[in-house]
């Protein structure tokens, strides 16, 4: 039988941070955690689309559970401004969505010097996860959802040297790379969980083609590029509407059955129901990981030290 999003199980009592959930998959993600009770904590950088999507929910859930935090995942700043705010309006976290992206734009950096899509897509990620770390290991039965893409079998691992690119830029290079870490990244995590015997799971999950903002951004943010525009297109004609869309990462956020270190993503054959995929392990793929984490602590400045964070 298919997952569907009336398989979700009731969500009353529990606290959520989904990211980018102003529009597309976080968007949809976000109503339909509300729907089932969940607080919804919207981590988003547009505050005005922010209030329309907050009003949007609302109109169709009036007794929706929300709460707005401005997050630019562009800046290390605004990570950890935003994550101060959450941690003090909330002792423990049920889950956190990583779902904000950008894909294939023209180069450009972040206000920290990173090249964008691997800065906003994992770089701000990190920072986020490492910092809410604490109250979700404090909650019972946590978990981690970080969005990747099947753009991440044409990325390359993180090259420790040249991590932002630099002379070797190309859109969608850049989004492969950004991709593949996040798909290591959640891989990485879990690891670091079972190590330290934690109750909180790292899970994966992608959305395939989907018809969302996500694909006008990348036309516009890459002055128009063929290649974008023909996914665009693509993505309008067969692709798979946001509430499908959404489906892998809401299934991997609450099907009980599920399990840390697994990956979700869409069956074509099925109307895109979410189902489980395996984890292709890549040769090189535990020192990819290592790689990453070296990476990652060091342009952030920020450990992801799950023993510590226990302690926290």
């Amino acid at each position: 039988m298919s997952w569907t999003a009336h398989d979700i199980p009731d969500q009353h009592g529990r606290t959520v941070v989904v990211t980018g959930a102003n529009g597309g998959l976080g968007l949809v993600t976000a109503k339909k955690l509300a729907a089932k009770g969940a607080h919804v904590v919207m981590a988003v950088r547009n505050q005005k689309k922010a209030a329309a999507a907050v009003q949007e929910i609302r109109t169709a859930l009036p007794v929706a559970s929300l709460e707005l935090v401005a997050l630019d995942l562009s800046s290390q700043a605004s990570v950890k401004e935003a994550a101060a705010q959450i941690l003090a309006a909330h002792d423990g976290l049920d889950l956190l969505v990583n779902n904000a992206g950008v894909m294939a734009i023209a180069e450009t950096r972040t206000v920290d010097g990173f090249e964008m899509q691997f800065g906003v897509d994992h770089l701000g990620h990190w920072t986020l996860t490492a910092l809410l770390l604490p109250a979700l290991l404090r909650t019972p039965g946590s978990r981690v959802v970080t969005v990747t893409s099947t753009a991440h079998h044409m990325g390359r691992a993180v090259d420790v040297a040249n991590p932002h690119l630099e002379g070797r830029y190309g859109p969608w290079r850049a989004y492969g790379q950004a991709k593949l870490a996040n798909f290591h990244f959640g891989l990485g995590l879990q690891r670091e969980l079972d190590r330290a015997g934690a109750g909180t799971a790292s899970l994966i999950a992608h959305p395939g083609l989907s018809d969302t903002d996500l694909q006008s951004v990348s036309v516009e943010g890459s002055g128009g590029g063929v290649s974008q525009r023909f996914f665009h297109t693509m993505a309008r004609r067969t692709g798979m509407s946001p509430d499908d869309g959404a489906l892998p990462q809401l299934r991997a956020a609450t099907d009980p059955a599920a399990k840390g270190g697994e990956f979700y993503g869409p069956l074509f054959m099925n109307n895109g129901a979410p189902v489980r995929r395996p984890v292709l392990r890549r040769f090189g793929m535990d020192r990819a990981i290592a790689k990453l984490w070296e990476v990652s602590e060091r342009e952030t400045g920020v450990a992801l030290d799950v023993h510590a964070s226990a302690g926290a």
